[in-house]
């Protein structure tokens, strides 16, 4: 270690004379050491020309030159003379620089705050918002390490029997209270205990088949029917499948798939279309197929651009909905009995029912009436059954019944051949004043709610007379077009253009993100299955998606855009405002549907589920259910290997974080969007192969 430069320093000068004491000769010695060294870096240094200023500045001169009196003290508080006084000196003009730049700094940031644009303030501000959500993430990962253990206990499976429960439609109970003439199969929800468990799949379940493989071919194990229920079925469709000891197959390879050709075929002609191709330019996209079988009919149709909903009565085993669901398709459980069906007014441009099992005579025609609300203006009416064509008087007189109940209806019967009707409701509002007086069934008055029908009770009269949707088929723009409205269309729902085009394209930029996000981790986990065949362009990951609050349901649009080939179940809550009417108008389906109780669907239904913003809706209403409740119930329509997607303000997400543990579902995405205050949480469900104890 070096020896300071200067050692011993006071401010007072002995003389020489004064000293009465004797220095030893290792004193002298070090003394003189001391200064030959101190002369010899001051030599060295003498010519450095960094040097030059602090030379003239500490250079030595006389005394009196720097104000030393004879009592050897400085006058001047800054005298630089002696070694101290220079020290100070160095350090005051440090002190001072330091405070220069500081001052420089302090000016140069407050010049870069004021003229930074206001999108630069929007970046910083938004950056300090994700480093504070980020920071309430982390603490929250550290409150669920700490306490989750006693808080979020993990749910229990269900017992084995409960593998296909469908909450809301208890068979055996509602006959036992003496229900009938199919009221037993009846929505009833509110009237049984909730299952707090989650629903384990069959024994041996297996991942459906990628689209649109798996439109074909099913596993036998994933749905609840035995090969002599399909073998005993007489429905046309039920005998178009081929079964094998681990497969239902439904491939267009067999003889007798040519009857669903030829009988769609046979309905286009009818209406007086080249063939079932041509149902586009006639006005028709969406179609509801009443006692679908397995979805046949709407399988076929598929490739002509027409979308068909499957309703069908709940079966606790057997299940039209359950396999027409698993083949892809869509469909949900729906009954023609004694209450309205949770679809606006005018929703659907054709009805389909082929030997579906309903006796349309019945109720005094009221069955007919809500055929007739659900249809459009110049919609079709397709019925195929024996009644149509029958010898027996009794059966006859049916028939007749049907025949004048429709044409009060104001349908016309466009065609018959061998057991298929076909009739077209009309599109003038004038036939309904030129009918015969007093003839049944009456107007609905100016006062009745025909777009949010939430399981009403029937009722006797026409609706939809009175709706500003009143709009023809035929004067409707033709797909893909029509998912595309117009200003004067888009009044019709209270939105305006550049509203309604600024939601199309936020949620264009969220569908591009999921995916982004979604496929690397659905090619990581299953690149290719064992047996599967290669995906095809667009690579379909997923089918069946649940879009739980649909709103104008632009996610459904720009999935399509996107190039994605899936269909999605539009859910409008019925706790925030009603937009379905809307979705049905742009040719998509969708429902209305209170998320405090059970779906209409069973277990494993969809590969995707979005929930954007159904949180904030939900907690902002006083509702009789929990959100562990809402989460069961998204379990249960999940399928093993499904992805959960919730999109919405930063707590409420942490929130649902925090349950997923209780779901045992894997939190595989967490992202903060970086322009608000929204947060992304994309989940998977696990597959469980163990069994239930």
């Amino acid at each position: 270690m070096s020896r300071p430069l200067y050692r011993g320093v006071s401010g007072i000068r002995i003389p020489e004379s004064s000293y009465d004491y004797t220095l030893d000769s290792d004193s002298q010695y070090k003394d003189k050491t001391d200064k030959e060294d101190f002369d010899r870096r001051g030599s060295s240094n003498h010519n450095s020309p960094l040097l030059k200023p602090l030379r003239l500045l500490f250079s030595p001169s006389s005394n009196s030159k720097y104000g030393i009196t004879e009592n050897a003290f400085s006058s001047d508080p800054f005298l630089v003379g002696t070694p101290r006084n220079r020290h100070q000196l160095v350090l005051f003009f440090l002190k001072f620089s330091l405070v220069f730049i500081i001052i420089l700094a302090l000016a140069g940031s407050f010049w870069w705050t004021i003229s930074i644009s206001t999108s630069s303030r929007g970046h910083i501000y938004h950056g300090y918002r994700r480093l504070q959500a980020k920071l309430m993430s982390d603490l929250l990962d550290i409150g669920e390490i700490s306490y989750a253990p006693s808080r979020m206990k993990v749910l229990d499976f269900c017992s084995q029997e409960f593998e296909n429960y469908v909450p809301c439609f208890n068979v055996s109970d509602r006959l036992a209270l003496g229900y009938s003439d199919g009221n037993e199969f009846d929505r009833q929800c509110g009237h049984e205990p909730r299952q707090d468990c989650l629903v384990l799949s069959p024994m041996n379940y297996k991942i459906p088949l990628r689209w649109p493989t798996g439109k074909d071919v099913i596993w036998i194990a994933n749905v609840k029917i035995s090969a002599q229920e399909v073998l005993s079925s007489g429905s046309l469709t039920k005998r178009m499948m081929m079964l094998d000891e681990e497969q239902i197959s439904f491939r267009s390879a067999s003889l007798m798939f040519d009857g669903v050709e030829d009988y769609s075929h046979q309905i286009a002609e009818m209406i007086g279309l080249r063939n079932e191709s041509n149902f586009i330019q006639a006005g028709v996209r969406t179609i509801l197929d009443i006692g679908c079988g397995y979805g046949s009919v709407g399988a076929h149709l598929f490739n002509s651009q027409l979308l068909t909903m499957c309703i069908a009565n709940y079966e606790p085993s057997g299940s039209q909905v359950q396999l027409t669901l698993e083949r892809g398709l869509p469909a949900m459980i729906a009954s023609f009995s004694s209450k309205q069906l949770p679809f606006p007014s005018l929703s659907f441009d054709m009805l389909h029912c082929a030997w579906c099992g309903i006796d349309w005579d019945q109720k005094d025609g009221l069955l007919l009436l809500e055929a007739d609300r659900l249809l459009k203006p110049g919609g079709y009416f397709v019925w195929t059954s024996p009644l149509t064509n029958a010898r027996n008087k009794d059966i006859q007189k049916r028939w007749k019944f049907v025949h004048e109940y429709t044409e009060n209806l104001c349908w016309q019967m466009l065609s018959q051949q061998d057991e298929t009707v076909v009739w077209k409701k009309t599109s003038k509002k004038n036939c309904y004043s030129k009918r015969k007086t007093a003839s049944p069934p009456p107007l609905c008055g100016g006062g009745y709610d025909v777009e949010s029908p939430y399981y009403r009770e029937l009722q006797s009269c026409i609706g939809g007379t009175h709706s500003s949707r009143w709009i023809s088929i035929e004067e409707r723009a033709t797909w893909p077009s029509r998912d595309i409205l117009k200003k004067d269309e888009l009044a019709i729902y209270g939105l305006q253009s550049d509203e309604f085009a600024e939601d199309f394209e936020s949620w264009r930029t969220a569908v591009r993100n999921y995916w982004s996000l979604l496929s690397p981790l659905i090619f990581s986990d299953h690149p290719k299955r064992p047996g599967d065949e290669d995906p095809q362009p667009p690579y379909n990951m997923l089918r069946n998606v649940l879009d739980m609050n649909a709103h104008l349901g632009n996610f459904n649009s720009a999935l399509l855009q996107a190039g994605k080939s899936v269909w999605v179940m539009n859910v409008v809550p019925t706790s925030g405002p009603n937009y379905l009417p809307l979705i049905q108008d742009r040719g998509y389906v969708g429902i209305l549907h209170d998320w405090c109780e059970a779906f209409p669907t069973y277990p494993r239904t969809y590969d995707l589920v979005h929930a954007a913003g159904l949180l904030s809706l939900e907690t902002s209403q006083q509702h009789r259910c929990t959100v562990l409740d809402l989460f069961i119930e998204i379990d249960r329509l999940l399928r093993p290997e499904g992805w959960i997607i919730f999109h919405d303000t930063v707590p409420l997400v942490e929130s649902a974080r925090a349950q997923t543990t209780r779901m045992n579902w894997d939190a595989r995405v967490i992202e903060i969007e970086s322009d608000s205050d929204k947060r992304l949480l994309i989940c998977q469900k696990p597959f469980f192969k163990k069994q239930a104890k």
